[in-house]
Formats: structure tokens, sequence, C-alpha cells
């Protein structure tokens, strides 16, 4: 990839102050005719990149020139290579560009650089799971959103049959693990699950960005409509203290305890789009949690009560036999 042999190169230079390109070729694996492209590539793109010819010359930043990916403080370094580092397993090409960019480095952050890339191993598979590929399709949609170019989806929404639309692809979220591509359309805003994006192929015709616009915020906002739909059904449930935490777990950010009872149960508020999901959730505890309200999931769980008493109680098994 040129555009890190660049950023690698400017990185020494600065650094050191003066590079031959042969030296250069050496740190970052390439040959001098590369290397010395590249030298003129950043010369040629306004960087006061210049040779000096003769014993004891090379490339050197001009003027004492500085960039502000070099202005980095060590701590800064240190966190930027935190954060890098568990990337690289699952890419191989991050590997050669975070080894070029240690070298870059002042030789006074090499050191910590290096050993807070080696910290920290990411391992996106939960217990029991085979660990999950990106879909094939997000390298084709990062590549159109980095080039600003429409793309043509055939995309399968949820239960419906696959239909063909143009999107001003916008920015791409991994959320454990999911992928999904926010996107312009003529409708408006809309974000797209990648693993039903059946096909995509990029046009010419360059995509329209508003002016401003931040993918962070614009994926803070939807996932607060996610969540607000998720949580349209609240329930107030008195369960064990031990287990409040095991409630949590499952209904996430759904859940809040509220308080204690005389008798030392927790007072927990939970919350799901509908009352029999609340409801699917809870049938498995039992008489070890109470509903107190709101009617619609005792109802409910009163139903699959009758449904498993039915199915399962003993004379509903000789009568079936019978």
């Amino acid at each position: 990839m040129r555009a890190d042999r660049l950023v690698a190169a400017l990185l020494l230079l600065q650094g050191r102050g003066r590079l031959t390109a042969s030296e250069l070729a050496t740190e970052l694996e390439i040959s001098v005719a590369t290397a010395r492209r590249d030298l003129e590539a950043l010369s040629a793109a306004g960087i006061p990149v210049y040779p000096q010819p003769g014993r004891g010359g090379g490339w050197s930043l001009v003027g004492g020139a500085r960039t502000d990916l070099t202005g980095l403080t060590a701590a800064e370094a240190r966190a930027l290579f935190l954060l890098l580092g568990p990337a690289t397993t699952a890419a191989p090409a991050l590997t050669t560009a975070l080894r070029k960019l240690v070298r870059a480095l002042p030789a006074t952050f090499r050191a910590d650089a290096e050993a807070a890339a080696r910290a920290v191993v990411s391992d996106p598979a939960r217990w029991g799971e085979a660990g999950r590929e990106p879909p094939a399709l997000v390298r084709t949609l990062q590549d159109a959103v980095v080039a600003g170019r429409k793309v043509r989806l055939t995309y399968a929404g949820k239960g419906g049959e696959p239909a063909e639309r143009l999107v001003d692809p916008l920015g791409l979220v991994d959320k454990d693990g999911l992928w999904y591509l926010v996107a312009g359309t003529e409708a408006g805003r809309r974000t797209y699950r990648v693993d039903r994006v059946t096909a995509a192929a990029p046009t010419g015709l360059p995509a329209e960005r508003p002016d401003g616009f931040d993918l962070a915020a614009e994926w803070e906002r939807v996932v607060g409509e996610v969540e607000r739909r998720r949580s349209l059904v609240t329930a107030v449930v008195l369960v064990a203290d031990r287990h409040a935490g095991i409630l949590r777990d499952r209904f996430g950010r759904h859940c809040e305890v509220l308080g204690h009872e005389p008798d030392g149960r927790a007072r927990v508020r939970v919350a799901a789009p509908m009352a029999l999901s609340i409801a699917e959730q809870l049938a498995g505890w039992g008489a070890q949690v109470e509903v107190v309200e709101p009617e619609a999931v005792r109802a409910e769980l009163a139903r699959i009560g009758a449904e498993l008493v039915a199915r399962y109680a003993p004379e509903a098994a000789v009568t079936r036999e019978g």
C-alpha cells in the first residue's frame, strides 16, 4: 500500500533529519528505485522534501518542517499502538504497515510502541463459536466510501424480496461482528446490514456526502433509535438480589435495579419490544421471578405456563398415549 509507505517515509525524514534513498529502501523493505519514487512523490505533493547531492547528502525536510502526525507524544504513540495492535491479528497488511510506522517513530518511542502493539490480542469469537469473518462485500463498500462513489446495492431486507437501490455510501460500522453500511438514498439516510447485501456494484457516479457528516454521531443516533424500539414495553419484577446481575446480562442496557424490598429481593425494571418478548425471557425462571406489572406480561407468562402444563403434565401425557 503506497499511502502507508509515504507516511512512514515522512516520519523517518522528520525523525532522522536526512535519509538516502538506499537507507529508506532498507528501512521500508522496498527497492531503491521505489524509495526514490516515493521521495519524489512527497516533493511533488508540496512537502518540502529535497535531495542534496554529494558526500553526506540525501533527502531531508527543508527548514525543519514537521507534520502533525509526527508530533506524537510518548503517551499518544503508546495509545495509538495499543489500539492498532489487536487489529493486526485479522489484517496481515496492517502488520506490515505497523512495523514500518514503528521504525519511523523517534528512537525513544519505539520500545514502548512495540510493547503496546504486542500487549493486546483481540479474539472476537465467543466461547463455543467459530470466528466471524467480515462479509465478502465489506472491502468493496469500504473502497466506495473512500473513493466517494455511488454503489448499486441488491439488498434483501428482513423477510422481504431482494431489491436494487442506488445509494451514497457514507460509512461502515462493525458492531460486535455485524457490519452495517450507513448510506444516503432518495428517501433519506438509511442503514443496511452488510450480510443482507447480496451484490454491490460500484459506479462512476460521485456520491453526495452531507457537509459536516459525522459517522460516529450518526451511528449514535441509529443506535438510540433501535434501542428505543427495543424497549417499547417495560415490566417491573422482583428477584433474589443475587440473581439481579443475571437479569442484567440477559436484558443488557434494558435492565435497571430500582431498589430492594423488605424481604431482600431486588426490584428490577426490564424492557423489550413486546410483552411476549419479556415473558419468553422470564419463563425459565419459574417462581424465582415475580412480575409486578404490567398485566400483559403476567398474562403471557400464564399462557406459556398453561401450554407447558398441557403438554408435559403427567395426566396430559397419559391422555395423549391413551
